[in-house]
């Protein structure tokens, strides 16, 4: 028997993910909610969707649409409506998924207020939050946590990622700041924003920091403990940087397995986002082996002072991926290629090819009634790190605890 989902937010980022979620075997409904109706009716029309969604299980509010028989929510919103979405959810007894951040707002005891209501609503409700951050199935990913779970990597001794996307590169982030601020709910963001402003809270780069943070947490499967951070500010005057201290942010962190990790988060900065190899990835040093840009060193010390063996592996992106199961696979083929035959190859799309990974683990995870595979506690984790670095650039440096919520 399938599952039956709710999606709400049917915007730009919110449509890459809806044909993938009808795709899959074990999806049975799927509810549309948008508040602008002309989103949901561009869906219910596709004849792509058709046989899992109707008319009757169209909404135009999160309120009906939690009053409804669904198992789970998507939620794909802007993101200062992430965390309260999510609860809602949560407390209406429904199993969720988040876009990322856990929620976008310049007030950090704020921020981490919202994720311990989130992680309270978890465990009083039984039901599961998942966060949906891209890197944590990107293909280096994903071949790394399998490396680490075998023991490859030996101690770990230092990590570093980073998210290099200049405000003006292929993603324009000028442009994705102006649309979210159009339309029913983002013509409310001015009066939202503007309480903070007159406390003369500012945002930066580390506000959203899951794309460099994630990727070498997840693998490691640790936590920091402190960051030293040092930021650059905008000095030419430019209107997007108004509500920043930063530009740019580089942290060094602490970590509780005795490794240390360099974060960079930088929004002014000589590259483009486009170029993926170098603008949103990490490297992961160990005492026995290393990985960077698809490459793994490995060294078979045992004894100190006998001859070593070295072995390097350069993966293609096909080998480092998890394998989906062949059902879930050749459904999800159709979703980029309608015409796809069982021999083609599968080439997932969306931030590294993630995006059919991150439907699959959540769906599975609603029908096994299961946990969750990036629960609230990791994506709260994410936040008070970037929160801590911030408050330390802002100290031009002073070492800072990173709260701790475990």
């Amino acid at each position: 028997m399938g599952i039956k989902l709710g999606l709400v937010g049917l915007g730009s980022f919110g449509s890459q993910f809806a044909k993938l979620f009808k795709s899959h075997p074990l999806v049975e409904e799927i509810s549309l909610c948008d508040c602008e109706a002309e989103k949901v009716k561009k869906f219910l029309n596709d004849p792509f969707m058709a046989g899992k969604v109707s008319e009757k299980r169209c909404y135009d509010s999160l309120d009906d649409l939690c009053k409804s028989d669904v198992d789970a929510i998507v939620v794909i919103t802007q993101p200062w409506l992430h965390a309260p979405q999510c609860l809602q959810v949560l407390n209406s007894g429904k199993h969720v998924y988040s876009a990322v951040p856990l929620i976008s707002l310049p007030d950090p005891d704020e921020t981490l207020e919202w994720g311990v209501k989130i992680a309270e609503a978890v465990k009083r409700t039984g039901k599961q939050y998942m966060l949906g951050e891209t890197t944590i199935y990107r293909p280096q990913t994903m071949i790394c946590r399998r490396l680490a779970a075998e023991g490859k990597f030996g101690e770990f001794v230092y990590a570093e990622g980073e998210y290099t996307h200049d405000v003006d590169s292929g993603c324009n982030l000028r442009e994705v700041n102006k649309s979210r601020r159009t339309g029913k709910i983002g013509e409310q963001f001015a009066a939202l924003i503007a309480p903070y402003h007159e406390r003369g809270l500012k945002s930066s780069p580390m506000g959203y920091p899951t794309h460099s943070i994630s990727g070498p947490i997840n693998v490691m499967q640790t936590r920091a403990l402190s960051v030293s951070a040092l930021g650059t500010p905008n000095t030419n005057n430019d209107p997007f940087f108004k509500w920043y201290d930063f530009s740019n942010v580089t942290a060094f962190y602490r970590l509780a397995n005795g490794a240390s990790l360099r974060i960079c988060e930088y929004r002014e900065i000589g590259t483009s986002s486009i170029d993926m190899l170098n603008s949103e990835t990490f490297r992961i040093f160990g005492k026995n082996g290393s990985f960077t840009h698809n490459h793994f060193v490995q060294n078979d010390r045992k004894v100190p002072g006998e001859k070593v063996t070295w072995t390097y592996n350069t993966y293609t992106e096909p080998e480092m991926r998890d394998e989906l199961p062949p059902d879930v696979l050749e459904e999800f083929k159709k979703v980029y290629n309608p015409n796809a035959r069982p021999d083609d190859d599968f080439q997932p799309q969306g931030h590294g090819g993630s995006h059919p990974y991150l439907v699959h683990n959540f769906v599975k995870m609603v029908a096994e009634n299961g946990p969750s595979p990036i629960p609230i506690g990791e994506a709260l984790h994410y936040m008070a790190m970037g929160i801590a670095a911030h408050e330390s650039a802002r100290k031009e440096g002073e070492i800072v605890k990173v709260q701790q919520f475990d």
